[in-house]
């Protein structure tokens, strides 16, 4: 017994030509169906090379389009025209121009020989499968489809979006559930011929002719009334991604395609030419009798798809930037900000530096330009400090920042006079450990001395603008290591919050801190707090700062002696 192979073509006319006089040489009879839209010279062409082949013949065209019966129709009598000119032929394997035998021949028609009775086809009801692309499950039975879906996609869409509104629901003929599963079956002649001369044929074809992506159902549901026993898979290697697309095969994927152990693979791209070469070479295969296990590379098409749609952390390409959160990490690597920390202290730039070993921005989102660590103007990478250019795209200024001086924490300085939009993806980010003393921008409009009607308008800006930025670091979906302390919490211990701070930075041994920032000089702050208050503002983002700090007592208490026994 034989086995007869069906070849759907329409482009890539070479290597079909190689993979049928592949199969005939082996002894396997060929149907081939080249599509109609394919010019009739292009289509004179290829069965004039293929004429001096006698087990090959061409059946009856249709115009065949992804998701329409045309490609049931092209299946129907490339396989009528099979059962009734090679009677000898037991099993029918459907494929497709791009196809590849992976193993020599003799093998699967061993195969299929020692299994007679069985059909190999996915068929798997809808509640069942979870590769469904596009959002119609059952309602690919229910609904009628008589738009192409890539022609006419806007028409298509809008018939499904009325046909939901009036409730349309198709009677689906009786006797049939419907089953979907990959268009790429290996039937017997038993179950083939009962679909193709069934007495409901009619019937059954003019419902699936309004059903989409009827390639897809039409044999996995009529199998499942006349086989005898059914293989729920498919003997064709095809992998798709996640959006429903095959994955093309090329010459690199030699190894991981004999790995597989499967018969035939798809889609091949037509100028692998070390593939075809290693395939078709029946001296380079070698006996193979395991069966066919797809799913041992399946691993590795789940790391494709993982670093396609969610890559390595911070690099940005093509197939995720214009997603959200597909991006797997605002950022590279860890880094920390300080909002109000160089206000409140003196240098504290180059004491964090000295502290942590780690390089040490100012202001990178400052209005100016972009504070490079030593005053630098251009940074790894190219990243220029020129205010246009960040703020043109700042989320891509903050990742490439961290991107190109991987290996070296980044510390910069932000607050509420800096350009404020990047604040949510630092939010967002779980690399970020944001270090925040409230109030501390009214330092400045102290120490400035300026006229206070002046000051007054900018405090109350800055004011709102910093309760704006906290509204977003407290978002419950912030994913940033955040600390908020009010300036006069943080100024009663300073020391504390900072050694935390430096141990969570973590780019030294633990140890105390050896020396300290220096604090500007607040003494009259509180007065110039209550300033504020009486020309109408009120500053309630620094904590309670009395108008007079108390008094301290000149001199210690005197200890009370004691004695100490031996």
């Amino acid at each position: 017994m034989s086995v007869g192979i069906i070849m759907l073509v329409h482009t890539a006319f070479d290597r079909a030509e190689q993979a049928a006089r592949h199969w005939a040489t082996a002894g396997c009879p060929v149907v081939i169906h080249v599509d109609q839209n394919v010019p009739q010279a292009t289509y004179g062409a290829f069965a004039k090379a293929l004429s001096d082949v006698p087990q090959v013949l061409f059946s009856r065209r249709h115009r065949c389009e992804w998701g329409t019966w045309g490609l049931v129709a092209a299946s129907q009598d490339a396989a009528e025209l099979m059962l009734e000119r090679f009677i000898d032929v037991r099993h029918v394997y459907l494929t497709s121009g791009s196809c590849l035998p992976l193993r020599p021949v003799d093998e699967l028609i061993d195969y299929l020989n020692a299994r007679p009775h069985t059909d190999f086809i996915e068929s798997a009801t809808t509640a069942d499968v979870p590769w469904t692309v596009g959002g119609l499950d059952e309602e690919r039975f229910t609904l009628f489809f008589p738009f192409s879906w890539r022609r006419n996609r806007f028409l298509f869409d809008r018939l499904v979006e009325v046909q939901r509104r009036l409730r349309v629901s198709r009677r689906i003929p009786r006797g049939l559930v419907p089953h979907m599963g990959s268009q790429w079956w290996c039937l017997t002649r038993h179950t083939l011929s009962a679909i193709l001369t069934a007495p409901e044929r009619r019937r059954r074809d003019r419902y699936f002719r309004r059903v989409w992506i009827p390639d897809e159902s039409y044999f996995q549901t009529l199998a499942r009334l006349y086989s005898r026993k059914i293989e729920s898979r498919s003997l064709t290697l095809s992998k798709f991604d996640f959006q429903g697309k095959p994955h093309i095969f090329y010459d690199d994927h030699l190894q991981l395609l004999r790995r597989s152990d499967c018969f035939v693979a798809r889609k091949i791209w037509p100028h692998a030419d070390r593939l075809y070469r290693a395939f078709l070479s029946q001296s380079e295969s070698e006996a193979n009798l395991q069966e066919p296990r797809p799913g041992k590379i399946d691993r590795i098409f789940a790391k494709a798809v993982d670093r396609r749609t969610r890559g390595r952390a911070g690099l940005y390409m093509q197939s995720r930037f214009p997603n959200h959160g597909w991006e797997n990490g605002v950022t590279a690597a860890p880094y920390s900000v300080f909002q109000g920390f160089a206000e409140l202290f003196q240098d504290f730039v180059p004491w964090l530096a000295r502290a942590t070993g780690t390089q040490v921005h100012g202001h990178l989102f400052a209005a100016e330009r972009a504070e490079f660590a030593g005053g630098q103007r251009v940074l790894n990478g190219a990243l220029s400090d020129n205010a246009g250019l960040r703020d043109w795209n700042q989320k891509a200024f903050l990742t490439n920042l961290i991107w190109n001086t991987r290996g070296t924490r980044q510390c910069f300085q932000f607050g509420p006079r800096d350009s404020t939009d990047v604040m949510w993806h630092l939010v967002r980010d779980p690399n970020a450990q944001i270090s925040v003393v409230s109030g501390a921008w009214a330092v400045p409009l102290f120490r400035s001395g300026g006229d206070f009607s002046a000051l007054r308008a900018e405090a109350a800006a800055l004011q709102k603008a910093e309760h704006q930025l906290l509204d977003q670091l407290r978002s419950p979906e912030a994913k940033a290591r955040i600390r908020i302390w009010t300036m006069a919490e943080f100024i009663e211990a300073p020391m504390e919050p900072l050694q935390l701070i430096i141990d969570e930075i973590g780019q030294k041994e633990p140890r105390r801190l050896a020396e300290a920032p220096i604090m500007q000089d607040l003494a009259g702050f509180g007065r110039f707090l209550q300033d504020l208050k009486n020309q109408g503002m009120h500053p309630y983002l620094m904590g309670d700062f009395p108008v007079e700090p108390a008094p301290r007592p000149s001199a210690s208490p005197a200890r009370k002696p004691y004695l100490v026994k031996n």
